[in-house]
């Protein structure tokens, strides 16, 4: 066995209802201006949004809207975040989406807090920060794992590049299960094949016969395929609808990467 450092920093609160204990827990350690970033406008018309918003007005936070995140963020989107994270003095930015939204604000939070371009940095001089301002991520639609990691994909249309940024990690994790409920039976299907692909190329890469990280990659694995068969037969089956978005993040929280080729932590969502 190789030797090596792990740590598992995002702390998850599981479960319906578990934004609000979040929020509770967690928003009195940051200032008062919250940046609320968001994707197409859909968390609005399932409720989600209302809830967000009555639960931030309840801790007593400002809330700056940052919506339109689009699939595949572009490096453009990150930089007009950042011009508004510096321009309203932002505390706190809550990611309320799927992977894209997600990723989208771990660079934005990072780039806010660095003075030189960040795909330069890490691209072009090879160096990484380790600063960022503080963030959450609500979960709305799983399979990406981006909540569980600082690797960010994103589209640099002006270089015709798209590829992972390692950026920052959220502080917490909301995943609730009931969040998901409204996400289209190809999109659910689609994450949850986005999880199996996340297990499957740690699985297949060179690492120590008999360890415990393929073990738990195989578990994950057969228990997202289990779970699909379920909403096969009921797209609304809450429970496995729970336990894969439990998958997703268990296979992009570092550990099925311990010991294995592609190494740790993983930038790929």
């Amino acid at each position: 066995m190789n030797t090596f450092n792990y740590s598992y920093p995002v702390k998850v609160y599981f479960g319906k209802g578990s934004a609000k204990e979040a929020f509770s827990n967690e928003l009195k350690k940051y200032g008062s201006k919250v940046l609320l970033a968001y994707g197409g406008g859909s968390i609005k018309s399932n409720g989600i949004y209302d809830e967000i918003v009555s639960a931030l007005k309840e801790e007593n936070k400002e809330i700056i809207e940052f919506n339109g995140i689009m699939s595949n963020p572009t490096y453009k989107k990150v930089q007009a975040g950042v011009e508004l994270v510096k321009k309203e003095k932002i505390d706190f930015i809550l990611a309320v989406g799927g992977g894209s939204v997600i990723d989208c604000c771990k660079v934005i939070s990072t780039q806010a807090t660095i003075d030189e371009d960040i795909w330069d940095l890490e691209y072009v001089k090879g160096q990484f920060s380790t600063t960022g301002i503080p963030m959450g991520a609500v979960v709305t639609a799983s399979g990406t794992g981006a909540e569980m990691n600082g690797g960010a994909v994103i589209t640099h249309e002006e270089k015709n590049w798209k590829g992972g940024i390692f950026a920052s990690t959220a502080d917490f994790a909301v995943l609730d299960p009931t969040y998901t409920m409204t996400v289209p039976t190809m999109q659910v299907l689609s994450g949850a094949f986005d999880t199996l692909s996340h297990a499957l190329e740690t699985y297949l890469g060179n690492s120590d016969q008999d360890n415990v990280s393929d073990d738990i990659a195989i578990a994950v694995m057969k228990n997202t395929v289990v779970n699909m068969r379920r909403l096969l037969k009921d797209i609304h089956d809450e429970q496995a609808r729970s336990n894969l978005m439990w998958n997703s993040a268990m296979a992009e929280n570092g550990i099925l990467k311990m010991w294995t080729s592609n190494g740790f932590p993983s930038a790929s969502n």
